[in-house]
């Protein structure tokens, strides 16, 4: 198999973020990222006395885990984002080797909601002649 062309461009903002959104995304996605969290709450539990459990002692917690959830929803959103362009580039290389598949189907997930629609509601037709052509006894073993 070849390899794709080498590319000899500098590396730019785009591709510094996603090597830093695929690392982050590894390793806040572990059990230490999870133990760490997780302890981080227990110390903030645990200072609640000395604190009174006072309006800015849970501010800071609130605080915190908002700007988290807003950092995080970008570094997943560049990471599905990169899988999901991965996987469709893959599956354009199987439909283009395969011989009998239909060349059309190779980006189609740039269609419109509507032509994808009307290209799912033909396969739903086919599927449905398919069945009505071919009754399984139910005793039958399927087909492997």
């Amino acid at each position: 198999m070849k390899n794709p062309p080498s590319d000899d461009r500098a590396p730019t903002v785009h591709d510094h973020f996603g090597r830093f959104a695929s690392a982050a995304s590894g390793w806040l996605g572990s059990t230490w990222a999870f133990v760490g969290a997780g302890l981080f709450i227990v110390v903030w539990a645990a200072t609640g006395p000395m604190f009174h459990y006072s309006g800015r002692w849970t501010q800071v917690i609130s605080t915190g885990t908002a700007l988290m959830t807003f950092l995080m929803v970008f570094l997943i959103q560049n990471n599905q984002n990169r899988d999901a362009r991965a996987i469709n580039l893959k599956l354009n290389e199987l439909i283009r080797a395969a011989d009998k598949a239909r060349n059309h189907m190779i980006d189609i997930e740039r269609l419109t909601d509507q032509e994808l629609d009307e290209m799912q509601a033909t396969y739903e037709r086919v599927k449905a002649l398919s069945a009505d052509r071919k009754p399984r006894k139910t005793s039958e073993p399927p087909v492997a």
